[in-house]
């Protein structure tokens, strides 16, 4: 039987998390910096910003590994 420590699968997917919430932002970085899509960049980049932490707070509440697999996009 394997055994999964729950601790080492969260911290897993937090950096899977990271990485995925990375490669959403960069494009938003850019356009961030002109002025005339700065505003559209930054409320795009809120909504990331919420799918996320909606996302962390799940892993975070995970007792089993269905359910951080559950939280993961």
């Amino acid at each position: 039987m394997i055994t999964i420590n729950i601790d080492k699968a969260k911290a897993i997917a937090h950096d899977k998390r990271r990485e995925a919430r990375s490669a959403e932002f960069a494009p938003l970085d850019i356009k961030a910096t002109i002025p005339s899509e700065a505003t559209a960049a930054e409320a795009a980049r809120q909504v990331i910003r919420d799918k996320y932490a909606a996302m962390q707070t799940a892993i975070n509440s995970a007792t089993t590994s269905d359910e951080i697999k559950a939280a993961m996009p």
